[in-house]
């Protein structure tokens, strides 16, 4: 039985990671800011602060998954900061470090010098935190240290969409399904990461999956 630890498990994205862990019969630890609880009873809830998290904390996992989010001015930095702390603490081990990303930073030409955030058409308001989200993701980059894979979704990334059960699986390049639609549930992201858990096809590589 795999042991997954879920960073900020008490947030949309993260409840539903928790669900879908726990529906393939995994042993879930869901970490928690102070009061606050993991929704489904099947997993354990740890209450601790992500910065106060040690090597110890996260020792005997197979993986953990980092749901952080942050969305004002004051918090963006955390992105990275809290990234930071984690792999440093997971640094030199075997346990795998799997982080909830964005679709900012996937690249729309083949060079791999356009990303999603910079074009004209990409929503003012959501610049800042896909600039923090990419920054993260490079500092990513450089840590041969730690077995991270990260996860971006589609562009319109649906917190109550459904449960469709598939997806499709891209690289670091933003594309779109049948439809012309790049769009996936939040439901389906979690099956994906899962699924990622399960497979381990991207070990220190940055993937992207949206909806069929």
């Amino acid at each position: 039985m795999k042991k997954v630890a879920i960073i900020c498990a008490a947030g949309k994205e993260g409840a539903l990671l928790v669900d879908e862990a726990v529906s393939r019969g995994y042993d879930v630890t869901g970490f928690v800011r102070k009061g606050k609880k993991v929704a489904n009873p099947k997993a354990k809830t740890v209450e601790k602060d992500l910065f106060k998290l040690t090597r110890e904390d996260l020792a005997g996992f197979d993986a953990v998954i980092d749901a952080f989010g942050a969305w004002t001015p004051e918090t963006l930095p955390l992105h990275r900061t809290s990234l930071a702390h984690l792999c440093d603490i997971l640094s030199g081990t075997k346990v795998r470090l799997l982080v909830v990303g964005g679709a900012g930073s996937l690249y729309v030409n083949p060079e791999h010098t356009v990303q999603v955030k910079d074009l004209e058409s990409f929503p003012e308001a959501f610049r800042p935190l896909a600039n923090m989200q990419g920054a993260a993701l490079d500092d990513l980059r450089k840590r041969s240290d730690v077995q991270w894979t990260f996860l971006s979704p589609a562009g319109d990334f649906v917190a109550d969409g459904a449960r469709t059960g598939e997806y499709l699986t891209g690289g670091e390049e933003y594309f779109v399904n049948e439809k012309g639609e790049s769009r996936i549930s939040y439901a389906d992201y979690a099956i994906a990461m899962i699924d990622e858990v399960e497979n381990a096809k991207h070990i220190q590589r940055r993937f992207s999956v949206i909806g069929k």
